[in-house]
């Protein structure tokens, strides 16, 4: 005991601060973000002041504050708006159902290219009929324009995706097509 004895107190100090970080962030009373804002500020200033008390802990203390420095922009939001989860948990959940959802349907252990082109639809609609079912007069787009600005982009991820499969199946002509419409297009006419 008498050995360890002056390790404690570090570790005791950095201890009380990441518990301290962890109370404020996660919002017991319930105020504003702005409030966490400053009652994280205050307490991250302090531990850059007496990060010294942490001793050998003194590098990890740095990283923690360097981090969360990288993480500050974005970690307030949750404050304000409503249902926001805090970490990102809750989404890989979610894409990890909708996984699970697509590998029972299909059979297939790998998600399809399908996710990748059309998942800003797909994956919208996956998880909304989890939650209840729609009648067909509710399935028609109501906002034309941004309906077709959404089809325009799927299709733009399908164009490219179609380029991308004529290019690995023959580069090279791929690449002379390409040069003749260049040349084309500089040559006058």
């Amino acid at each position: 005991m008498a050995a360890t004895g002056p390790l404690w107190k570090p570790v005791y100090q950095a201890y009380r601060w990441v518990y301290g970080v962890a109370q404020i962030l996660a919002n017991p009373d319930g105020v504003s973000a702005v409030a966490v804002r400053r009652k994280l500020r205050a307490l991250l200033g302090a531990m850059t002041r007496w990060q010294s008390l942490a001793g050998d802990l003194q590098p990890a203390i740095e990283h923690f504050l360097t981090v969360t420095r990288s993480y500050w922009p974005g970690l307030f939001h949750c404050y304000d708006v409503p249902d926001l989860p805090r970490t990102n948990n809750d989404l890989e959940h979610l894409f990890g159902r909708y996984r699970h959802l697509e590998r029972r349907i299909t059979g297939r252990k790998v998600t399809s290219s399908t996710l990748v082109l059309r998942g800003t639809a797909r994956l919208v609609a996956a998880v909304v009929t989890q939650h209840r079912t729609f009648h067909a007069h509710e399935l028609a787009p109501h906002d034309l324009v941004s309906w077709q600005s959404l089809r325009n982009q799927l299709e733009d991820r399908c164009r490219q995706r179609r380029r991308q499969l004529r290019f690995r199946r023959d580069p090279n002509a791929y690449l002379a097509h390409l040069e003749d419409r260049l040349l084309k297009l500089t040559l006058p006419a």
